[in-house]
């Protein structure tokens, strides 16, 4: 199916190719200046510190609806062997097999195409399958560290968790912003939390994939009118499943990591978050959310920390 004329149009909306220079590889990490983020760290107040990370495990929320996703597979290669000669300290090491986005993770800007270009037009060829992303890939995001700000659309709309389907509007954003008491600006890392965590941790994996609440297609004009550096929710697709229109599959994922090159994370555990921003009455933070560098990666786990 061609990608019809509505996505082209919020495409050349949104577009950010060459507004950092035609050789840029992070897009709106740009925006992740000095200046932002000493203005985070006056976020913290009390220290209080969020983990927002899924377990890494065998039985992780992966079912084989994405190909090659894989759950971690972890194995010992070594278990207490004196590989210095008896009598000598012990080692015990092991290995792991997994997609890199398994679990909590960041999606690289390459990790979608369209029209045969990844974001500052790059060919889509540039992805290849012995060096992975020649441009943008993961290991390019050297460090992501800036203020958050949790827009918990599901409180703002006075449930634990959205019906599956579900499409978050720019409505539902601005809700969420005016139960956070801050507006977003410039360089913050938007957390959208829909409540579907919920689904996955009392061990529905089949129902936490789909239907799916998730960010429609409307929103990419709102962050970029924003100018937010990177989101992420706490779903397995990031946006609305099975799609708003009809077979027009994953066009959030390419409106923001083709056309603004904006990274975007899925899975995040925003359950413990979303109930300590409500005890302390305020929804903005430091974060810490860096990717863990894989050459030429399509993605990455991360261990996102908020510090309230």
């Amino acid at each position: 199916m061609t990608l019809p004329a509505e996505f082209h149009d919020i495409a050349e909306r949104v577009n950010n190719w060459g507004r950092w220079g035609a050789d840029d590889e992070i897009g709106t990490l740009n925006l992740i200046t000095d200046e932002v983020v000493r203005r985070a760290v006056t976020e913290v107040r009390t220290g209080l510190r969020v983990p927002l990370a899924l377990p890494l495990r065998e039985d992780g929320v992966q079912t084989g609806m994405i190909p090659g996703r894989v759950n971690p597979l972890h194995t010992m290669v070594q278990i207490n062997q004196e590989i210095f000669g008896p009598g000598t300290v012990a080692c015990s090491d092991d290995a792991v097999t997994m997609g890199l986005q398994a679990a909590t993770h960041w999606d690289a800007l390459p990790h979608v195409s369209h029209s045969g270009r990844i974001y500052n037009g790059r060919p889509a060829g540039t992805v290849t399958a012995h060096g992975g992303a020649e441009f943008s890939g993961i290991d390019k995001a050297t460090y992501v560290v800036s203020r958050g700000v949790l827009l918990d659309v599901a409180r703002a709309r006075g449930v634990d968790r959205l019906d599956g389907g579900h499409a978050v509007t720019p409505q539902d954003l601005e809700a969420a912003e005016e139960l956070a008491g801050t507006r977003v600006r410039a360089g913050d890392i938007v957390l959208v939390r829909t409540g579907q965590m919920r689904v996955y941790l009392a061990g529905d994996r089949q129902a936490y994939a789909h239907p799916s609440p998730g960010l429609s297609v409307r929103t990419p004009e709102w962050f970029h009118a924003r100018d937010v550096a990177a989101v992420a929710n706490d779903t397995l697709t990031f946006e609305v499943f099975p799609p708003e229109i009809e077979d027009l599959w994953l066009p959030v994922h390419a409106l923001h990591l083709v056309e603004m090159g904006m990274m975007q994370g899925q899975n995040w555990n925003l359950e413990k978050l979303s109930t300590a921003c409500g005890q302390e009455g305020r929804y903005a933070f430091l974060l810490s959310a860096t990717p863990e560098p894989f050459v030429g990666g399509t993605g990455t786990p991360v261990a996102p920390v908020a510090v309230l």
